[in-house]
């Protein structure tokens, strides 16, 4: 393809065709000219100042914080801060000796309580905090709430960072639309990354993001995971909270290594076709002296009445979210990670926290809203507008929530009366699932309605079956050591869950370790127990996981109407019993449709009848019980023909083969 390029030629204006090739080296070469001709326009404007004051600035990553410029000539650092409440604000660090008089910044005197300053021949790699002298006396040591990279902990200073990086994923960036869609498979593996695995000949030392790069990339791909989602890799200073107590909502847990080794990582991942998630924590924030808390001497990130600005689980401070600069600060940090490290979407920890004003509260403890009800408007509002802004600016990411309660459409579009996420996990599916997997199979039949009473209302949210890093911590024991029963009934009852859940009606998201039967509950200061794969029935079960992911991204009736009943349909749910369930996963074609077949006993169940919609071959494409994933080898020798024997309503039927404990998928051939 060319375009016409107007060219004077006696006088005259006519046309020559003008290629590709030609057009990008002259952009290429305007904007190297621009580069070295334009300073970093990172100076707040006026109009910088009226959008922050209306609550519509979503780039502050590119105003506030530290930023390497050129002024007059002289490289430095130009530095921003908002701090309206203090007396004195000052630079401080190794560039002039932790000196608090040294290098003071300037208030913009507007009312906007910025304050500002240029500091000379300093850079990349600067260590740096602001002091704070507050109105009240205080003086108060704060790191950077906008710094792109800070000190390992206990150590806790900003530092000066250029956030330059060459990506190379522009292939996956560009499909990235249709890999994220909501009618593609998504599975997603949850990696804590500093336990997933460790280095026991160097201290017990959790590997690098570059380390990771390697070993991760190369583990998600062989298992066939199509995304990952790292537990909060956002700066915080004890391990200890896996993440989920933030003090650096712009910079990279540096425990693991620097920004660039993290986007490298990132990188790596989109190379091989696998999606980055990244948990993030918008509810609270720790109340660390060198953190938000009480940054300029006053409640200014957090609600200064504790029954709004205290969370009584967590021990932590709670945002104000209608305050519109703490508005602008939230969502600037949730568009920064898919700006600036090609995130490709955020997993929003603690929704339902953030929702009601009594969460977690007694009567007494709890401060209703304007018209006398629990619901936190302004949290709502935030969230709603945090959505709208960043599917504004990248459509193709998915923003998911964990939310817990009955709280209507979580997953909804905001102009449809929603929250605005993409998806929300499914805490009631798999809060029903675990009770009834726990139960010895001769008490299961009693509790039949846990399977399922979850299709009741499995159409009303776009929802992720989740079996996360909750559910295996703080004494509830692995998945594994939930299952009842001797050991070989565990390894079943295990893999009859992974089977039963990748066919529910949803997306996926498995913790890592559960992935290969580990007996452990997790422990965050040690590796996953990788040496458990020198034993068969781990590997079997690591195996079907493997074979499970391939097959879920094989079969569209699996994944493409995960959202709608018409990709659901039961043929009987009410063999309690018995303990089965027998459903059919369709898709878009009806040849793709796949019967699923599950035994919650350890009965082998011959011969059973089992209606189906149309006649032919049912081929069996999976069987937990097979052999090379440690069962019994009990199945339908590779498929079963349909009879014209009526069952469950319909004309056909298939006589099968049930193994105990286990799954099987059928589908037609055609």
């Amino acid at each position: 393809m060319a375009i016409v390029k107007p060219l004077a030629s006696r006088g005259k204006k006519t046309a020559r065709i003008v290629s590709h090739k030609e057009v990008r080296k002259v952009v290429t070469e305007a904007q190297e000219y621009l580069k070295e001709t334009t300073p970093v326009n990172c100076y707040l404007s006026d109009f910088d100042l009226h959008l922050i004051r209306e609550g519509n600035h979503f780039n502050l990553y590119d105003k506030l914080g530290a930023h390497i410029v050129e002024r007059d000539g002289v490289k430095g650092v130009w530095f921003a801060v908002w701090a309206p409440n203090a007396e004195i604000v000052s630079v401080i660090g190794d560039f002039n000796g932790w000196h608090r008089q040294a290098t003071p910044l300037t208030c913009r005197g507007d009312g906007s309580g910025v304050w500002e300053g240029f500091v000379a021949n300093i850079g990349h790699g600067q260590n740096y905090k602001y002091y704070i002298r507050t109105r009240q006396g205080w003086e108060l040591e704060k790191a950077d709430p906008m710094g792109f990279h800070s000190e390992v902990p206990p150590k806790s200073a900003s530092i000066v960072w250029d956030l330059g990086y060459q990506w190379h994923d522009q292939e996956w960036m560009a499909k990235r639309k249709v890999n994220n869609a909501l009618n593609q498979p998504i599975s997603v593996y949850e990696v804590h990354l500093g336990s997933w695995m460790r280095v026991p000949e160097d201290g017990n030392r959790s590997l690098s993001y570059v380390e990771l790069a390697d070993k991760l990339v190369s583990y998600v791909k062989k298992m066939g995971y199509t995304h990952v989602e790292f537990m909060p890799v956002l700066a915080h200073p004890f391990q200890g909270s896996w993440g989920y107590q933030t003090v650096g909502f712009f910079a990279p847990a540096s425990f693991f290594g620097n920004p660039q080794e993290l986007m490298f990582l990132i990188d790596k991942m989109h190379q091989n076709d696998i999606g980055v998630f990244i948990d993030w924590v918008p509810s609270h924030f720790p109340n660390d002296g060198h953190g938000l808390y009480q940054f300029d001497g006053t409640s200014l990130y957090e609600h200064e009445d504790q029954r709004k600005g205290f969370h009584p689980d967590w021990k932590s401070s709670i945002f104000n979210y209608g305050r519109v600069e703490v508005r602008n600060y939230l969502i600037s940090s949730a568009l920064f990670w898919m700006a600036k490290y090609h995130a490709d979407g955020l997993r929003v920890d603690g929704v339902a926290s953030m929702l009601y004003l009594d969460y977690s509260r007694k009567e007494g403890e709890w401060i209703p809203n304007c018209f006398g009800g629990r619901e936190n408007l302004e949290a709502i509002d935030f969230i709603k507008r945090m959505n709208e802004a960043v599917y504004a600016a990248h459509p193709d990411i998915v923003m998911t929530a964990e939310e817990s309660t009955a709280w209507t459409k979580v997953s909804k579009p905001v102009f449809d009366g929603g929250l605005g996420f993409g998806l929300k996990w499914n805490m009631g599916w798999m809060h029903d699932t675990l009770v009834y997997f726990s139960k010895d199979p001769v008490y299961r039949k009693h509790h039949h309605n846990q399977l399922t009473f979850g299709l009741l209302y499995a159409f009303t949210e776009n929802f992720m079956m989740s079996l996360s890093h909750d559910e295996v911590v703080h004494g509830k024991g692995s998945l594994l050591k939930k299952m009842p029963g001797y050991d070989p009934q565990r390894f079943a009852n295990l893999r009859l869950l992974f089977g039963y859940m990748f066919s529910q009606p949803g997306k996926k998201l498995h913790f890592m370790g559960g992935e290969f039967g580990q007996w452990d509950e997790w422990n965050y200061q040690s590796s996953l127990d990788w040496h458990l794969l020198a034993w068969q029935p781990h590997q079997g079960v690591q195996k079907w996981m493997q074979d499970l992911n391939a097959t879920y991204r094989r079969e569209p009736a699996l994944y493409q109407d995960d959202f709608h009943y018409t990709g659901f349909e039961w043929i009987d749910c009410g063999d309690w019993e018995g303990g089965t369930l027998f459903f059919l996963r369709k898709g878009n074609d009806p040849d793709d449709t796949i019967l699923v077949c599950c035994n919650f006993t350890p009965v082998l169940r011959e011969k059973y009848r089992v209606g189906v919609p149309r006649d032919g071959y049912w081929r069996e494409i999976v069987n937990s019980d097979a052999a090379v994933y440690g069962g019994g080898n009990q199945g339908n020798a590779g498929g079963v023909w349909a009879e014209r024997f009526g069952a469950h309503g319909r004309e056909y039927s298939l006589n099968v083969t049930l193994p105990p404990l286990g799954v099987v998928y059928f589908k037609r051939e055609k």
